[in-house]
Parts: C-alpha cells; structure tokens; sequence
C-alpha cells in the first residue's frame, strides 16, 4: 500500500503535521498488522542467517549499529558496542521551555533543538520508513491517548520492541476518535553525527503533543523509558503517578492470596519479585555464602506459593480518590516486560522462564544473548563485553500474553516493598550493607525511600553504577519530564489516600557479610505472603540501630524454620559488630541528608517539610511514627 493511499484511509484520526509531511514524503514506508511482519522486517525480509542495522554517517562513514539473528524461538539482537547495551542513566534531556528539573537540550548542547529538530525531519525524509501506532499504558485511545512510532525500515526489531511492550493496533483496527498525543521519532545516527556517540533522548511538550527523539537503537532509555516519560508527564497533570514496580498476587499452600508491589530503583528486583525461588541442585534454597569465611546457610522450603504477575516495571496507579477501601490500585502500564536475565548463567536456574523461552508460544525478542543463525537462543548464553566478561544486561522481552498465570486488570496492592542493591559489610571495610533480610517501613519513613531511591551496589542495568548514588523520587525520576517537587507530592498525596497499605523494606545481593543474591526478597516475600493482614506485635519487632530502616524482626520463620538472626539484624554478625554496623550508618545517614536537601522547596507539602527536617534533625522511629500515622483498620 503506498504511503499517500495509506493516509488517505486514515483521514478519519488526527495526525501530526510533522508525521503526515514526513510520510508524504520518505521514498516508502511499511504499516505492519501483525508481530510476524515486523519480525520479517527486522530481518531485512530474509529467510535465515544474520542482519546488520547500519547507516552512513555525514563522514562517509558506515557504522554498524547492532546485528540481528534469526532463531528458533525469536530474534537475538546484538549491539557493536558494549556501551549500548546498557541505559545511560544521563541520556534524558527536555527541549520545550516548560516547567522542569531536568537539564535543557539548550543547556547541554548549546544551541536550540529546533534546528536539529528539523534535520531530524529531514532525514526521515530521505528513509523508508515503517510505521506503527499504539497505546499508551494501555490508555484508553478514544480519550485521545493514542501514540505512534516513526522509524527508519532497517530497525524493524526496535519496532517489534515497542510494539511488543506497548500494543500495536493494526492499520485495519483504528477507529474513529482515535488521536495521536505523541509520536517517537527514531533517528539512530544523530548519535553519531550529533551527540559525540553517546544515548541521547529528548523530549519536547507542545501543547497538544508530546514529541519524543530517539537517537540511539537500544530499546530501554528509547522506547520503554520513553513512553515511561510521556506517561509521567500526563500523571503530573492528572494527579496519577506510574510507579517504577512490579506487582504480584502471591498466593499460599493455604489459599489465601496477598499483593505485593515491589519498588527500586534499576537492579532492585523488581523482575525478580516475579520469580519463582532459585533453588540448588539438591532443591535446598541458598539463604547466603559469607565472603569472609564462604561459609554457606541453606533452607529446605518444600512448599513454596504461587506467583501470579501483574506489573513487571511499570505500574500505573488511579487516582487516589478512586482508593476508597484504603489499598493503593494498580494496573499494568506495558503489554511487554523487559526482564533482566544476568543472574541466569547456566541451564536450570529458573526453570519457569528456562521452559518459557526456551519453547515460546510466539517467537521472543532477546536482547545481549549470544547465538548461533538458526539454533535456540538460550537465555543463560549472554554476551561478553570483552573476553570473559559477559554483559550485565542481557534482556528478553516477554508478551505478557505468554507469561503464565498473568492477571489482567486493576488490583488492590496490600504491601509496597522497596529492594536496594546492598554491597558487603565487614567492619574492616563498613558499607551501607547493614540491612537485614526484612525492615517495617513507618509510612513516612517509606516516603523518604521513594524521594532518595538508591540505585546502589553493581547496578547490571545502566553504564554507570559505582557507589551509592540516587535514582530519585520514586526511582522514576531519570524518566520523568517535570519538577521533583510535584512528584514527591504525589507520592506523599497517595501515601496518605491508601491507609491500610504497609510498607517495607528488602535488600538483595548482600546482608552484611553474607552474599545472598535475591534470597531476602523471595523468602520475605514467602514470609508475608503467610502472615497476610495480621499486624505485628510488639514483642515480634524492634526499633532497627539505625532509625532509617525503621523496625527489625526479632525472628522470622517459614514453614517452621527460623532464619537465623544474623541475616535480620547485621550488627549480629561478627564480620560486622556493632562498630561496622555504625560506621555503616553513618553513610546511609550522609547519603540520605545530602539527597533530601533538593526536595526543600517552597512548594513542597508541609507534611513533607516535618517528615524531611525530621530525617536531616536524626530523628528516631517514634517521631517518623508520629508524623504520619494512617488507620489501618
């Protein structure tokens, strides 16, 4: 179908007058109906073997961005750099002159986008292009929350990606009052020719439309982080955040179901909240290896509750006026996850997902997979960045149609967790790995979590991920277009709506001195799933030595065995002791001072002004308690 008889059947929506320029424009473009036309435009429309993405350059130069192999179970793609196969948590930059925290193309490149706006026009032009349109968040289209991807033919797994994790509606399925309110625009070499090689993102709010530039091919900060923007951006305005969660319905051997919402920053869990319990070869479950001495701690868990997803990453919240029963409402803002396999590294360490991409329903998307042009792509098999180094960041992009046991709908979330990525502590060498496998969160203290959200230890998903640095403001912040002042608002707003919600807190990688992988999420996550609702009394908790992790556990047992206390209250160990456990403190609380001082702002909530003054004044558990005290009844 032309181009120009494509639009004439799509008269009856509104399109961008940059799109329909562009359109009438490009030597052709391609409106794919179905996943297995884009997976035959990923490939170049050829057979079998491998496919290069590569452009030329204003140089002379061709560069080859990224190689495409065709599979048994799905596309493998593959980037030439091992720069691109990670986020650049710095890649956000915001064009229009509206309110914002983030730093300004103008204030970054020196000079107005307009002019690269247009070239970026201009080259679209000059492209065969394929096009899609999908929802946003799963938005309603006829409420005008339609979008739409422009790219470059060659970069059909981009397109899959996308249409994959958003929805793509079909040329044949658009109805009347469908209205486009945004438009990705992929242009891959400006990276080149432009940005000095590196990811760059930018987005622009008109007033009707909310652009978003692409100039790089990886999939996390270009399309899923992207639309993760433009989703922030109409929360901003309607008073509904999407938090940075995955959320599950965990049901017990005894029937009763609980929802959990984990939140963190990348590398926080959040995919792995979904997972079944890795088990060892015996079955046992590995509770930690102490890096001082290897010792090692295992449980054996017969029995363990079944999972049932709603929300991988993205988690779209209602408006805390519809929270009327007191729990926090949740529905899934993607059609796709993007899950992180780096702690898959050999056959039968998750056998649920294994068995899924292994034997797919629909061919998969692999992303940073080693494989061989007609074999299986094994998810265990990443690629190296140099020899002997594999990737951190090796992805699958998994419909959520094929995800068994996947729940469809709004849900009530009963318990929000948050995971950071804890390094070792000894006292010898002090972190701020002083978390115990499981803390109670006051819920003002669980506010000051979501407005510093560290980032944290060995980060697999971003280029940069040394020390204890801050995702910001729900760990949404490096994707959000607007002001950290209206988000933390936000935030406190729905704290403060969702009465009966409880909160807490999980390390993953390290307790202490104890490696232990995502071990404290999936056994806490087993331990509350079994208590439900019922509160904890007094003598079952206590007041953490440092405040900021609010209450410790006493004891903790599953399915009759207890966990040893040294892997709830770290300054037990004696790697660790009181002295390391203290000196570990001291940086959490450094840390926690030093971010909290952006959010003193004159328009920030009062309430939110008592419970940060309260944090950078030291204070204690009863004072975080008695600012924000919610009926849980």
């Amino acid at each position: 179908m032309s181009v120009i008889k494509f639009l004439d059947t799509w008269k009856h929506i509104e399109l961008p007058d940059p799109v329909v320029e562009i359109l009438e424009n490009c030597p052709s473009c391609v409106f794919p109906k179905s996943r297995e036309e884009i997976f035959s435009l990923a490939m170049g429309n050829q057979d079998s073997g491998v496919f290069e993405v590569a452009y030329d350059l204003p140089d002379g130069s061709r560069f080859t961005e990224a190689t495409i192999t065709k599979n048994k179970n799905g596309l493998a793609i593959n980037y030439t750099q091992p720069y691109m196969r990670r986020r650049d948590p710095e890649c956000m930059v915001v064009a229009d002159e509206g309110q914002t925290d983030k730093i300004r193309f103008s204030e970054r490149f020196d000079g107005s986008f307009e002019d690269v706006r247009q070239q970026s026009f201009q080259w679209l032009k000059t492209q065969p292009l394929a096009a899609t349109l999908f929802t946003l968040g799963g938005l309603d289209v006829s409420a005008g929350k339609g979008a739409m991807l422009i790219a470059p033919a060659n970069a059909g797994f981009f397109v899959g990606g996308l249409a994959d994790l958003q929805g793509m509606i079909s040329p044949d399925e658009v109805q009347d009052g469908f209205r486009v309110c945004s438009v990705i625009y992929l242009v891959p070499p400006f990276r080149h020719s432009h940005f000095n090689g590196k990811q760059v993102v930018v987005h622009n709010r008109l007033d009707d439309m909310h652009e978003v530039f692409s100039y790089n091919l990886y999939p996390g900060p270009s399309a899923k982080k992207g639309i993760y923007g433009v989703l922030l951006t109409m929360g901003e305005t309607e008073s509904w955040p999407t938090l940075h969660a995955s959320t599950v319905q965990v049901e017990t051997p005894y029937d009763n179901i609980t929802t959990i919402m984990h939140e963190g920053a990348s590398g926080g869990g959040k995919s792995e909240m979904l997972e079944h319990i890795h088990r060892q070869e015996d079955g046992r479950l590995l509770l930690g290896k102490n890096v001082v001495n290897g010792l090692e701690r295992r449980l054996t868990m017969n029995q363990t509750c079944h999972l049932y997803p709603v929300t991988d990453d993205m988690a779209m919240c209602k408006p805390v006026a519809e929270a009327n029963n007191g729990y926090l409402k949740v529905q899934d803002a993607e059609e796709a996850w993007f899950l992180r396999l780096n702690h898959i590294q050999k056959y039968g360490t998750e056998p649920h997902i294994e068995g899924i991409t292994i034997h797919p329903k629909e061919p998969l998307l692999f992303v940073n997979i080693d494989s061989v042009a007609g074999a299986t792509a094994l998810i265990w098999e990443h690629i190296e960045d140099e020899p002997g180094k594999r990737c951190p960041n090796p992805r699958v992009i998994l419909p959520r149609r094929l995800a068994p046991n996947s729940v469809e709908g709004t849900v009530d979330v009963m318990i929000r967790s948050f995971g950071v990525r804890t390094p070792p502590c000894t006292k010898e060498n002090p972190t701020y790995g002083i978390f115990g496998y499981l803390h109670l969160l006051p819920p003002s203290l669980a506010w000051l979590w979501r407005l510093v959200a560290p980032r944290g230890h060995g980060n697999p998903s971003i280029t940069d991920s040394e020390g204890l640095l801050s995702e910001g403001v729900g760990s949404y912040w490096p994707f959000a277009t607007g002001r950290i002042v209206d988000h933390a608002n936000l935030l406190l707003k729905q704290i403060q709506a969702t009465r009966r919600v409880r909160y807490v807190l999980m390390p993953n990688q390290h307790v202490g001195a104890w490696q232990t992988s995502f071990m404290p999420q999936w056994i806490s996550r087993e331990y509350l799933a079994r208590r439900g609702s019922a509160p904890f009394r007094e003598h079952q908790i206590s007041p953490a030595r440092c405040s900021l992790l609010g209450y410790a556990l006493n004891s903790m047992q599953v399915e009759g065995t207890q966990i040893p206390q040294w892997f709830l209250k770290v300054e037990s160990q004696p790697e660790v002791g009181t002295e390391g456990y203290d000196a570990g403190a001291e940086i959490l609380k450094g840390f926690f001072k030093r971010e909290l001082q952006k959010f003193l702002h004159d328009d920030l909530d009062p309430l939110g002004k008592e419970i940060i003054s309260c944090c950078l004044d030291g204070g204690n558990i009863e004072d975080y308690e008695n600012l924000l005290t919610l009926n849980t009844e």
